[in-house]
C-alpha cells in the first residue's frame, strides 16, 4: 500500500493482501465512470471497450447496481486513468462544454496523429489511456 498525504493509492499488491479494498471502491468508480461516459458521450459500447473490454452481462450488471459491484484490478486501474484524465482536461480547459467535448476532437499533436484522444483509448488498450494520460498531465507540468 502506497500513503500520501492526501490518501491511499491501491496497488495490485495492496489489492492482493486485502481484497475487500476492491469491493469498497467499485460502487464508487463505477458511478464515476456512468458520469464521466455521459459527458464525453461514450456509447455503451465504447464504455464496454473503455472498461477492459467487459461482457454485455458483467457492463449491464455494474450499470444496473453499482453498489453491487467488484471491480477487477485492471478495470479499476482503467477507471483511475480516466478520473486523471477528467480532472486533466478539466484544469486546462476550465470551460465546461470544450472539455467534454475535448476527448472526441482531432489533435494535431504528434501523439494523436490527428485522430482524437478518444480514438487512441479506444484503439490502443489499457496503453493507449495511459499515454493519454502521462500527455495530459505533461501539458499541466506534472
Amino acid at each position: 500500500m502506497i500513503a500520501t498525504a492526501e490518501h491511499w493509492v491501491p496497488t495490485a499488491e495492496s489489492l492482493i493482501r486485502n481484497p475487500g479494498k476492491l469491493k469498497e471502491l467499485s460502487p464508487t468508480a463505477i458511478r464515476a465512470f456512468k458520469d464521466m461516459a455521459r459527458l464525453w458521450g461514450l456509447t455503451p459500447r465504447e464504455q464496454r471497450i473503455v472498461l477492459g473490454v467487459i461482457p454485455q452481462s458483467t457492463y449491464t450488471k455494474y450499470m444496473r447496481d453499482p453498489e453491487g459491484a467488484v471491480l477487477s484490478y485492471d478495470t479499476l486501474h482503467r477507471i483511475s486513468l480516466l478520473l486523471g484524465m477528467f480532472k486533466a482536461i478539466n484544469v486546462l480547459i476550465p470551460d465546461e462544454r470544450l472539455a467534454d467535448e475535448w476527448l472526441a476532437r482531432p489533435n494535431a499533436h504528434p501523439l494523436f496523429k490527428g485522430r482524437s484522444a478518444k480514438d487512441l483509448i479506444l484503439d490502443g488498450g489499457i496503453e493507449g489511456m495511459a499515454a493519454v494520460r502521462a500527455y495530459l498531465d505533461a501539458e499541466r507540468g506534472w
